[in-house]
């Protein structure tokens, strides 16, 4: 059957979520630092992304949460830099991978587009704005608008539903195989794991139908369709 729709995941599939998050932290480690942290930076990264392991990426309260486990309680001072210094570097670094902006063009002459997110919806609209690339997805859905994420299918299903195409006539584009990959194969929808966004999963390890290592490599794939 023709594809006549593409789902997308927006972390690590449409930005270099990692790269964002690492940067962001360095410079809150910087500046809680120059503001009297005493504390190992190499080891103070590791504490911040133990916590985001054990509370998940989208951890609000990570500098309340690091500074108690370093310092035995929250010195707002200190916190107040960490926070002022990853919302500076959070805007240099809020854009998309290289060739998006030109791969979503094209596609959207053909393709109706969705964006199918794991992340809360003010952080999944506010990367989506930041990058302004919210405009070639007709629909954008993230676990705040469905109370659920993915590999459930309800995220998945309401999104073909509100694009109006069956499970085969879709493709899904992430980087996550217990999420992405296996969720959308569950319903039948065709996969393609972007394996720039998870280097470590070997080439041919993904289970899905098609892999690429870089996001202009999509083109491709539909065309091969």
């Amino acid at each position: 059957m023709t594809t006549r729709a593409l789902l997308f995941d927006l972390d690590n599939t449409l930005i270099d979520f990692m790269k964002f998050k690492r940067e962001c932290i360095n410079s809150a480690l910087d500046a809680m630092i120059s503001c009297g942290l005493k504390v190992n930076k190499e080891k103070a990264r590791k504490i911040i992304f133990d916590i985001y392991e054990k509370y998940g990426m989208e951890e609000q309260k990570i500098f309340q949460k690091f500074l108690k486990k370093v310092n035995g309680k929250i010195d707002y001072r200190m916190m107040s830099c960490g926070i002022l210094a990853y919302k500076k570097t959070k805007e240099s670094y809020m854009t998309p991978y290289s060739g998006t902006l030109e791969v979503l063009k094209k596609l959207k002459k053909k393709y109706k587009l969705a964006i199918i997110s794991d992340a809360p919806g003010v952080n999944a609209w506010s990367r989506l704005l930041a990058m302004k690339i919210d405009k070639f997805f007709n629909v954008i859905l993230t676990k705040s608008d469905v109370k659920s994420q993915k590999p459930s299918s309800r995220i998945f299903n309401v999104a073909l539903r509100k694009l109006k195409v069956n499970p085969e006539e879709a493709v899904m584009v992430g980087d996550r195989i217990d999420r992405d990959i296996k969720g959308a194969k569950a319903l039948g929808i065709k996969t393609v794991f972007a394996r720039y966004g998870n280097p470590k999963v070997k080439k041919g390890k993904s289970g899905a139908d098609w892999e690429i290592g870089d996001i202009k490599e999509l083109m491709k794939v539909v065309k091969g369709k």
